[in-house]
This record gives C-alpha cells, structure tokens and sequence, in this order.
C-alpha cells in the first residue's frame, strides 16, 4: 500500500477498542467504512466527490475508507452481504 494512503487511514480511520476489522468507522464522523463502501458501489456510481457529498465529509475522509476497504476487502464485503440480508 501506498504511504500516502497508509497516512490518510491513519489520519480518518479507527478501529473501536475490541472490535474487528469490518467494525472501522471515521474517526470525527462516525460513519462505518462498510457503509461507505456499499454506498460507493451501490448508490454513488463509484464516485468517491458524490460520496463526499451526500455524506458531508472530507474527500479524503472518503478516500482513506476507500483505501482501508481496499485492504480489508473480503472482510467488509462480507459485512455488507449481511446488511443485505438483514434488510431483505
């Protein structure tokens, strides 16, 4: 991984104390980088500028949940198959 992307997870990304890797969530904004990422995919086109906006944060808040998705994707992509089934 790239430093710059390791610095902006650094910077954005948390991990609640004993919890797991699909629970990371911004740290300031509370927003889960699994709900992030399903949005990304499913509603925003795949537009990080759209997710920004509907979400009212940073870019690069969104661009560090991006990048800690990108490392952690069997793990979040199992997290949002469960949030599909639990709405379904």
């Amino acid at each position: 991984m790239a430093i710059e992307h390791q610095s902006l997870i650094d910077q954005y990304v948390e991990r609640p104390p004993g919890r797991g890797v699909a629970d990371a969530r911004l740290r300031d904004y509370g927003v889960e980088v699994w709900a992030l990422a399903m949005y990304y995919q499913e509603v925003a086109g795949a537009d990080p500028d759209v997710v920004a906006t509907d979400y009212g944060i940073p870019r690069q808040a969104v661009d560090a949940a991006l990048a800690y998705y990108a490392e952690h994707r069997d793990v979040i992509d199992a997290r949002i198959l469960l949030n599909h089934d639990s709405v379904a």
